[in-house]
């Protein structure tokens, strides 16, 4: 059985705590990358989208949507996932390296990536988009960087 966007965020929010919905859908596709790029699979099946303020997940944003910040217990009563040790070695190590970091940060870091550029091209700086960012390509690209 494979876990969704909403059981990586709940992970998420357990470790980390409170924060604005923006950090946690970069912290849900650095996940997603990251498992794509170290393991060679999806942590989840969900998509995310091309929007102007960086990735997003439209099953994610559907839980959120309204609220600036968010915590685990928005989530549901939902059980915890049991994830494999590689997936929570995955998801420790993207916590460790980009938890702390500011929402703003990891959204200007995702504009500099390819995976979010490719599929945003075409479409103008800040304008909406929902062309979804391809996960053979996350998985190629951040693949490439470690």
């Amino acid at each position: 059985m494979m876990a969704n966007v909403l059981d990586v965020s709940k992970y998420i929010l357990l470790k980390l705590g409170e924060m604005t919905t923006m950090k946690l859908q970069k912290l849900a596709y650095y996940c997603q990358a990251w498992s794509l790029a170290w393991d060679g699979v999806p942590l989840f099946n969900e998509d995310f989208q091309a929007w102007a303020n960086g990735p997003v997940c439209p099953e994610l944003f559907a839980v959120h949507k309204g609220q600036f910040v968010i915590n685990a217990s928005m989530l549901g009563v939902a059980p915890d996932f049991a994830f494999s040790a590689i997936q929570q070695e995955t998801l420790d190590n993207v916590l460790s390296y980009y938890g702390d970091r500011e929402p703003q940060w990891l959204s200007e870091l995702t504009h500099k990536e390819r995976p979010w550029r490719d599929a945003r091209i075409g479409v103008p700086i800040g304008e909406n988009c929902t062309k979804v960012i391809e996960k053979d390509l996350m998985q190629e690209y951040y693949g490439g960087l470690s």
